[in-house]
């Protein structure tokens, strides 16, 4: 019976990951800042721990905790929206300590055990944002694709010990809290010559129409990249982020 991580499980992407490898009879260790194991099906099989992706600390206890993992899936995640010249830089360290920082702390938190046992996979989670720019979204997109970059080439590193490094990048999920909360982190005073892109950016995505990403689409791309080694390096997570994806 093999082990999964997932950070970032109190909603959305991570939560429905946990849920869908606990109904495939995986052990589940779903880690999120104020542990709430409500959230999640009563299960000898899962884990809930406390973990903060930009504290040291929690992380170095968190791993300990966890004992031996197979898979790590770094979903945990905050979201930007507003104008770069109105953000405050410490909001923008902010972002790139959670989604980028973050991400490859707990990377390399998890590796010595990987390597020792020359297997594991490493899967992280971005968006379709880096593969179709948007407006308002500069630092988010640069948090993400900082992401990307970083996993293509651990992939390669990681190689010869038998690890595989994944990407996941889910598209527009509209079912999900990210975008409100993204919303509310938007800097308050935003400069007034960016008001009518907002406006506009705001009622155009409102009316959006076409293929979404449910959370569910993301869940079963990080399944595929768990448990198929042929599994290409980036894996769509909806419908839409498929559409965005170079034919392979």
């Amino acid at each position: 019976m093999k082990t999964v991580l997932i950070t970032g499980c109190s909603s959305g992407f991570g939560l429905d990951t946990a849920r869908y490898f606990l109904e495939r009879d995986w052990n589940v260790i779903a880690t999120m800042r104020t542990p709430n194991a409500d959230v999640l099906p009563q299960s000898e099989r899962l884990r809930v721990l406390a973990l903060d992706v930009t504290d040291a600390a929690s992380i170095a206890a968190a791993v300990q905790a966890a004992g031996p993992i197979d898979v790590l899936v770094n979903n945990a995640g905050v979201g930007m929206l507003g104008a770069l010249e109105g953000q405050h830089i410490d909001h923008v360290r902010d972002i790139f300590e959670t989604n980028t920082i973050g991400t490859i702390a707990m990377t390399q938190a998890v590796l010595p055990q990987f390597r020792e046992r020359q297997s594991g996979v490493v899967i992280n989670v971005t968006s379709s944002v880096t593969l179709k720019s948007l407006p308002l979204l500069a630092v988010y997109t640069g948090s993400k694709a900082a992401v990307n970059a970083f996993t293509e080439s651990l992939a390669l590193e990681l190689k010869p010990f038998n690890i595989r490094a994944h990407l996941v990048l889910p598209g527009r999920a509209p079912e999900t809290s990210f975008g409100q909360n993204a919303q509310r982190r938007m800097s308050s005073s935003i400069p007034e010559a960016y008001a009518p892109l907002a406006q506009s950016i705001f009622a155009e995505w409102a009316k959006a129409e076409g293929p979404v990403t449910y959370a569910k689409d993301v869940a079963e791309a990080v399944w595929r990249a768990a448990t198929d080694a042929g599994s290409p390096m980036r894996i769509a997570g909806g419908a839409d982020a498929q559409a965005l994806l170079p034919a392979a």
